[in-house]
Parts: structure tokens; C-alpha cells; sequence
């Protein structure tokens, strides 16, 4: 049976570009309304948004249960109805937050746990999908196709609702949150409908054919196979590194070089323009090795995290250098450093994921959630250590250079892990078995 072709892979990554619009909403959207609008503590949204992350815990059940249904498409369209719903949810409680109701936070907390359970079971059960559908030397451009994607989808999310949002008003604010998670909730579903039906998944092996076991049994199976063990090891370090820059770029780029908010929003710009051409040349250079593409996957992510760790070592000079630095040059290598890494990472995981049918699911959420796990912490560490440096050293430059150094050391570690065997034989195993 002929694997998903290229206008299969853009459907699943309409998926993606739904998810990304829906969550731009409770993330973004919805963090400055509360903190700016509403002049709720920036605590409360920060919190939430951590919330979400530690829902996401729940990817693994997710995407056992999908191993156990053999199918992928329900999940996806059950989880992101429950992200719609959430979303819809997280607007309603401002109201009851803005008079500072118990039942508004109740009611958040909630609605933030609904927009992490619905992006654990659509996302897992998506990456899953991906995995058993697609060929292992069009990984590494999937991978590009469906992240590429999804940065599309909370951009054009984030422009219309901006747009759209003038004179500001809660009851404005409920239409254009419906409008953007209606939207995406029917592409989403137009976009996997059929997809897994008209794509059977290739012959497997007799002994794959067995029934999914108990999601225990088969946590404790995945667990014992020493490369998803590095593996879940190299997704968490290296997504660490990844997120710990996320609160505190901006904030350095103002308190070191004196930028402007307006400035240094542009400097965040350059930034995911970066991550953007590092997704585009993994996912042209993935697919350009053929069939070997799987295995030179491992060559990807090395140079990604040597190369953000060069990026991220940059900036812990351009702290002490001040504003002399190139520093818009430093910022889009640290993007593109951290494109190549990232998109080469998520076609890594795909191709492990495939090498055991019928389980791509369990794997899949292990992973993301290794991945959550590390976004939530990442954010708070970073933040948490340049406040902590300042009021101890008394010093931002030498702060920032700790911070970024730390970074530095973070990715150089996930290298490690790399070359040590972490991703040592993603997709080898699976080319083997093709071939036999």
C-alpha cells in the first residue's frame, strides 16, 4: 500500500495550523488581555499557561488509546473539539476573573485543562498518524511541512484576531474567539477526514499484529527499549535549552541594549524568521538523502544544538559587550540553529515511532509529554533564574551571561546524548526491516 503523498502530508499539517490558531488564542491572546485589559496579575495567565503544559502529562494515554482503536482520526477530531470548547471556555471565565470571582479561576483552571488535554489527544494522535503513514525518507520534510504549518497558522490566527479585536470589548472578544476556533475546528476536520482510510498503512509483520497491551504493559515495553530511553533524555534537554530563552530575550534585549518594545518585538521576528529557514532547509535536505534521509537525521540535530549552543554562547558575550554586538545576527543564527535542531528532532521522533507498529501513539506521547514537561519548565527557569541572579549578583550583565551560558551548556549536553546513542538508530531499524 502507497504511504501519504504530498498533498497528505499538507492536509495533516492543516491539523496543525488549527491546533497552533486555537492555542495562540489561550496563550497569547488571552495572557495579554488578562494582564493588560483586566489588570489581572501576570502571574495568573503565566500560571495557566504552565497548567496547560502539565495536562499535556496525560499524552501518553492519549496516544495509547489510539494504539488500542487503531485508528487515529477520532482522537484528533475529539481532542480538538475539546480545544475548541476550552478556548471558548477561557474567554467566558475573564468576565468572572475580572471581579475577581473564585468560580472565574475554578472555571479556568478548567478551561486551561481542557486546551492541554485537547492539544495532548490531537497532537500525539496527529504526530502518531504521521509516523505509520509516512515514508521514512519524507520524515525530515513532513516534519518541515507540519511545524512550518503550524507557525503559519498562529500567525495568520494572531493578524485576524488583532484585526478584528479594535475597539476592545468582551463581548468583541467572545466573537472573534468563537469565529477562530470555529474555523479552525472545521479545517481541522476537513483537513484529516479521509485520510486515514485512504492511506492504508503498509503490511506489518505478524508478531505487530498482536493486540495493544494494558497501557502500563506497554509504558513498561517502550520504557525498556534503551533508544526511546535516550531518546525521551535528548527530548528533554534539549527542549529545555530550547524554551529557557523564551520569557527572557526581549527583556535582555531592552535592559542590556536599550531596545524599544517595538524593537525589540522586531528582534523576536528575525528570530522565528530564522527557525522558519532552519525547518526549511532540514526539510529540503532531509528529503534530498532519499532513503538514507532517516539516518542523517542524527547529523541535523547535532549541528542544530552545536550551532544554538555557538547562538546562545553569543549572547553570553553580547551581555558583556553591550551594544556594540551584532546582536540581530546572534538572534537569527540562534533561530536558525534552533529550526534545523527541532524540526530534524520531531522527524527523529517519527521515525523511531514507526519502527514499532501498532505503538506509535504511546511513543508519541511519551515524548511530548518529555517535550511538555520541558516547555513548562524552561520558561519558568530561565525567567525565574535572571530575577533570582539580579537580586543575588547585582548585576544584569553578568546575570545574562550566566543564564545564556547555562543555555549553552544545556544543548551541548543534548548533543551528547545524540552522538552517545540517543538518536543513534532512529529509523535504521525500520529501513531494515523494508529491506529484509
Amino acid at each position: 500500500m502507497k504511504p501519504l503523498g504530498w498533498f497528505g502530508i499538507v492536509r495533516l499539517g492543516l491539523v496543525q495550523s488549527a491546533i497552533g490558531a486555537i492555542v495562540m488564542l489561550a496563550t497569547s491572546l488571552l495572557n495579554r488581555v488578562m494582564v493588560v485589559e483586566y489588570a489581572l496579575p501576570a502571574a495568573l495567565p503565566a500560571g495557566l499557561v504552565a497548567w496547560h503544559y502539565a495536562v499535556q502529562l496525560s499524552r501518553p494515554a492519549w496516544g495509547h488509546g489510539s494504539d488500542r482503536g487503531r485508528r487515529r482520526t477520532p482522537w484528533i477530531i475529539m481532542g480538538m473539539g475539546i480545544l475548541a470548547l476550552g478556548a471558548l471556555l477561557a474567554v467566558d471565565a475573564l468576565s468572572l476573573l475580572a471581579g475577581r470571582s473564585a468560580w472565574g479561576f475554578a472555571l479556568a483552571v478548567l478551561a486551561f485543562a481542557m486546551i492541554g488535554g485537547g492539544v495532548g489527544a490531537a497532537g500525539t494522535s496527529l504526530l502518531a498518524l504521521l509516523a505509520t503513514r509516512v515514508a521514512p525518507e519524507r520524515r525530515a520534510a513532513a516534519a518541515s511541512i507540519t511545524w512550518i504549518m503550524m507557525i503559519a497558522g498562529i500567525v495568520l490566527s494572531a493578524g485576524i484576531a488583532g484585526a478584528l479585536i479594535d475597539p476592545f470589548s468582551l463581548s468583541r472578544l467572545a466573537i472573534v474567539a468563537g469565529g477562530v476556533a470555529g474555523v479552525a475546528l472545521l479545517v481541522a476536520i476537513l483537513a484529516v477526514w479521509g485520510v486515514e482510510g485512504t492511506a492504508p498503512a503498509p503490511p506489518v509483520p505478524v508478531r505487530d499484529a498482536a493486540p495493544v497491551p494494558a497501557f502500563r504493559d506497554a509504558l513498561r515495553d517502550m520504557w525498556a527499549d534503551g533508544d526511546a530511553r535516550r531518546f525521551t533524555a535528548f527530548v528533554f534537554l534539549s527542549m529545555l535549552a530550547y524554551s529557557m530563552q523564551d520569557l527572557i530575550l526581549e527583556p535582555f534585549a531592552g535592559l542590556v541594549f536599550a531596545f524599544t518594545p517595538g524593537q525589540s518585538t522586531q528582534l523576536s521576528g528575525l528570530q522565528h524568521a530564522g527557525v522558519l529557514a532552519g525547518m526549511i532547509l532540514v526539510g529540503i535536505g532531509g528529503s534530498a538523502f532519499g532513503t538514507r534521509g532517516a539516518g542523517s537525521l542524527r547529523r541535523w540535530i547535532v549541528g542544530g544544538c552545536l550551532g544554538s549552543a555557538v547562538a546562545l554562547g553569543g549572547l553570553a558575550l553580547a551581555a558583556r559587550a553591550g551594544p556594540g554586538w551584532p546582536l540581530a545576527a546572534n538572534i537569527v543564527l540562534l533561530g536558525f540553529a534552533n529550526g534545523v535542531f527541532a524540526v530534524a528532532a520531531i522527524g527523529a521522533m517519527m521515525g523511531l515511532a514507526g519502527e514499532d507498529r501498532g505503538r506509535e501513539g504511546i511513543r508519541m506521547g511519551v515524548w511530548g509529554a518529555a517535550q511538555a514537561i520541558a516547555f513548562g519548565l524552561g520558561g519558568l527557569i530561565g525567567a525565574v533564574g535572571v530575577d533570582v541572579g539580579r537580586a543575588l549578583i547585582g548585576s544584569t550583565t553578568e546575570t545574562f551571561t550566566i543564564v545564556f551560558g547555562a543555555e549553552a551548556l544545556l544543548f551541548l549536553a543534548a548533543a551528547s546524548v545524540a552522538l552517545c546513542g540517543g538518536v543513534r538508530a532512529t529509523g535504521q531499524r525500520f529501513v531494515a526491516r523494508a529491506s529484509a
